[in-house]
């Protein structure tokens, strides 16, 4: 077969699977707006973990991170009239953790977003039994230790957006709409956070860090 086959194949799975989540995420929002108990039972079950691992890793505690994901879900049954079906549900979810997070967070220390998660904070703490992230099915044991440990000494701005793109499969636009910021900025933050990633991996890097 030819590569020009090969290549309109692809294009063809390509936009049938697009066309698939489009007609998916239209669904979901036709039966928020519904008020549909049993469409909620079925998000509760397919986004548990990555909600939780999302807000784990925005709240770096535990027993905070459960409240904020028990009212996600009451937010979501709230105003599932506000969701269009325009992005993937995912990050229309993962938006309303945010801001729940964020509001909390300025109530009760008005600092920046950095203050949420220190360095030690692991943000693979919460697996998803089902499945291994596309993140995680990449790197092998040993590497994950060291990449887990480089992100969290990235700031919070950039670590945060490698997290939703790699490791949530959110595209940039819906990285956007999650962070409430313009697309230029979330490249912008992508590009950073990948190069210093990057340079903290790189064998020099640890020799350096060794002899300082």
């Amino acid at each position: 077969m030819s590569a020009t086959f090969h290549a309109t194949a692809l294009q063809a799975i390509g936009l049938r699977f697009s066309v698939f989540m489009a007609n998916d995420a239209k669904a979901i929002a036709n039966r928020l707006r519904q008020r549909d108990p049993e469409l909620l039972d079925s998000l509760i079950e397919q986004y548990q973990y990555r909600l939780f691992r999302y807000l784990l890793h925005l709240s770096g505690d535990r027993q905070l991170a459960e409240d904020f994901f028990q009212e996600t879900w009451v937010r979501v049954l709230e105003r599932g009239h506000q969701y269009d079906g325009k992005w993937k549900f995912e990050a229309w979810l993962f938006a309303i953790a945010r801001n729940l997070v964020l509001d909390w967070h300025r109530r009760k220390k008005p600092q920046s977003l950095d203050a949420l998660s220190g360095p030690d904070d692991s943000p693979f703490d919460v697996e998803d039994e089902r499945s291994a992230t596309p993140l995680q099915e990449v790197l092998s044991s040993e590497r994950q230790s060291g990449v887990n440990a480089t992100l969290g000494k990235l700031p919070a701005a950039y670590r945060e957006v490698l997290l939703l793109r790699f490791q949530e499969e959110l595209q940039l636009e819906e990285i956007a709409a999650v962070l409430g910021t313009p697309l230029s900025t979330v490249k912008s933050r992508l590009y950073r956070g990948l190069e210093a990633m990057r340079a903290a991996l790189s064998p020099g890097a640890a020799a350096t860090e060794g002899a300082s």
